[in-house]
């Protein structure tokens, strides 16, 4: 419910809130906290929900039960209090973040378009960024990071002058120090000095020049940025049109404070250049490649020669996209990272009193969440996600035979129903979107992002609930059911496998020019065994009940996505999970593929990608019986043992072996 490592490495500092004070309200999956001034009666006590996500004393709710004897009783026992936590529109809100350069990117943005954030929100925002402040002073990228790293020191230090501490207090000062330990900011990536030139405490002129003009290229041009992940490709729009906007803070006072306190001398003298590969390298998680610095090289080069016209045409493109999104998300946009970016290009282009920049404003709420050591900024939430697979957890316990949870599971059915996208975006081709009717998104129907696995589970807990709950009798329509189905037949890539929000459209080749810097295999969407699972498994539970519907091409699409599976599978047995940690995770889903297609021990013997795979998780229980990996797993493409077991890696793994056996 909460982070999954909550607590590790964080200072205990105390609220200058009263938790008892916050509410949360959710309507159809959207999330906001609020404060309830001490001035005002509460309209309603705080719930199950909310005082246990602040870490407050949940007795009343709660009364212990006594010690589960059987694993059956430990199953009930958890559901008993888990569906204590479900929210009144049918969902389960939680945390759902873990990056620590958010919060500060939005903060910069409200400090640059002036928008005032309620004091309350700013000061559990601060108490948050100083419980995340490592022993040397600074701040890692992200939660499970114990090294500072200079992305993650330079804004933060930022936003906590932002929020009111002045250049010598304790915190500020340890945290001066671990970066100029680093060097400075000067090896910070290059979504960091995009943040630090809006701040004014970087020069654009320091900043690789962009290539706008690539947008007006036809899209089979190598590159084309219509052939990037969608997250890389918003973020690469909007970063550019503020670079090419020269958006900054206006200079004030902080501002000429932190460019003395915070900017070496090496620093200052290099925003009269861009940086070299050298420079960037020590920031960074990622190697910069030769064809990165060669790219560059030559955008740098074109800049100073570019045609006018065409600039002005090309930023003209851009904006386009960029607000093409606004409309289609209800400006929530794609990502944590894009938010505080179409906030300040809002506020540059609209003006401030506008309606669609109020509208920006009020989605700001949606992306901050509140937990016992302060306010973080999310993602727009796992709504949908989370909701499916409580749902199939309640149903695979056999909850809905007990009267109990009749409304409980009700209300998710709802939940799930309303989430569902029912058309595509206006003209979505024009904008590099691909069909999205009738797919579901991570977080609510609001944001209009689909996600290949999201959409399966979602379909395949709604078919599941209504076969197996006589008491749901508001069933969702077949053929909402058919364009869920439709659009995941339309996502197939041509391994036969899935990706997450579209299909795979660009080569390997482009991570050479990662203008990230920050995150690696993130410039197009890989295909993923654990959606190509989740696909595979909703396909043929809907074969089962609507045989008639598209009945070759799901056939098809379901032998190919089991190559894909064979096709993938490590030479030890087990299979790279992406969304989660990491080879337990793949793995899981991989036994779960086969597990659909019938793929599973008859005898003592099974197929022998499914028997590699059992042994080598048998291989990695740890003597207390459990199973336990280490998150950089997936930076060095290795299984990494982790010194203790863990709770959802055992689930995980045990999971995978229940599938076939």
């Amino acid at each position: 419910m909460l982070s999954l490592y909550k607590g590790e490495g964080a200072n205990k500092i105390e609220p200058e809130t009263d938790l008892t004070r916050w509410r949360l309200s959710t309507v159809e999956g959207r999330q906001k906290w609020y404060y309830v001034p001490e001035n005002e009666e509460c309209a309603r006590e705080q719930n199950a929900l909310e005082a246990y996500t602040l870490g407050l004393n949940t007795s009343k709710f709660f009364p212990e039960l006594p010690k589960a004897s059987t694993a059956q009783e430990a199953v009930l026992k958890a559901i008993k209090f888990f569906s204590g936590l479900q929210a009144e529109d049918g969902h389960w809100p939680a945390e759902c973040s873990g990056v620590l350069t958010l919060a500060p990117g939005l903060l910069i943005a409200c400090y640059v378009s002036k928008i005032s954030l309620p004091e309350e929100i700013k000061k559990e925002i601060l108490r948050y960024i100083r419980s995340r402040q490592l022993p040397e002073g600074g701040w890692g990228l992200h939660l499970r990071e114990q090294q500072p790293t200079i992305f993650g020191t330079a804004l933060n230090y930022i936003a906590m002058r932002i929020l009111g501490y002045g250049p010598d207090h304790p915190d500020i000062v340890r945290a001066r120090i671990s970066l100029h330990k680093k060097g400075g900011a000067l090896g910070a990536p290059h979504l960091g000095k995009v943040w630090l030139a809006i701040m004014n405490v970087y020069s654009w002129e320091g900043m690789n020049a962009p290539f706008p003009e690539l947008w007006l290229l036809p899209t089979w041009v190598p590159g084309h940025p219509s052939t990037y992940w969608c997250h890389a490709r918003h973020i690469l729009l909007a970063t550019t049109y503020c670079q090419l906007n020269r958006l900054s803070a206006e200079e004030d006072e902080l501002v000429r404070s932190l460019s003395e306190d915070v900017l070496t001398t090496a620093f200052k003298q290099a925003q009269k250049s861009p940086c070299t590969g050298k420079q960037l390298r020590k920031g960074n998680y990622r190697l910069l490649l030769k064809p990165y610095e060669l790219s560059y090289s030559l955008f740098n080069l074109y800049d100073r020669y570019h045609l006018t016209s065409l600039r002005k045409k090309a930023t003209a493109e851009i904006y386009e996209q960029i607000k093409a999104d606004d409309i289609f998300s209800n400006s929530t946009n794609s990502s944590p990272i894009c938010k505080p970016f179409h906030v300040l290009i809002s506020w540059h282009v609209d003006g401030p009193n506008s309606a669609a920049f109020q509208e920006h404003v009020s989605r700001i709420y949606d992306y901050l969440w509140l937990t016992d050591e302060g306010i973080i900024m999310k993602v727009m939430g796992s709504q949908t996600w989370d909701a499916t697979f409580t749902v199939l957890g309640f149903l695979e316990a056999g909850v809905h035979n007990d009267p109990e949870y009749n409304t409980c599971l009700k209300k998710a059915h709802s939940f799930l129903k309303c989430s569902q996208i029912v058309d595509n975006p206006p003209n979505y081709q024009r904008y590099y979107r691909q069909m999205n009717k009738g797919g579901f998104p991570f977080s609510n129907r609001d944001n209009d992002w689909i996600v290949s696995d999201c959409t399966a589970e979602a379909i395949k807990a709604l078919m599941l609930l209504e076969e197996q709950c006589p008491f749901i009798e508001d069933h969702i329509a077949p053929q909402r059911l058919f364009d869920g189905i439709n659009v995941l037949l339309n996502m197939t890539n041509s391994d036969g496998g899935f990706s997450s929000y579209e299909t795979r459209r660009g080569s390997w080749i482009l991570e050479a020019i990662n203008c990230a810097e920050t995150y690696a295999d993130c410039m197009v969407d890989h295909t993923y065994i654990e959606c190509t699972s989740s696909v595979m498994q909703v396909l043929k539970l809907f074969q089962k009940k609507f045989p008639d519907h598209r009945t070759e091409e799901i056939s098809d699409t379901l032998h190919k996505a089991l190559q894909y599976c064979r096709n993938t599978q490590k030479a030890d047995g087990s299979w790279l999970g992406r969304w989660g940690v990491c080879f337990t995770y793949g793995t899981w889903f991989a036994l779960e593929a086969f597990a659909c297609l019938g793929y599973t021990y008859h005898n003592g013997l099974a197929c022998n990608e499914v028997t590699r795979a059992c042994a080598w998780l048998v291989s990695k229980q740890m003597k207390d019986g459990g199973w336990g990996e280490e998150f950089e797993s997936y930076k060095f493409r290795k299984y990494i043992q982790h010194t203790i077991s863990q709770v959802h890696q055992t689930a995980w793994a045990l999971l995978g072996l229940m599938a076939v056996r």
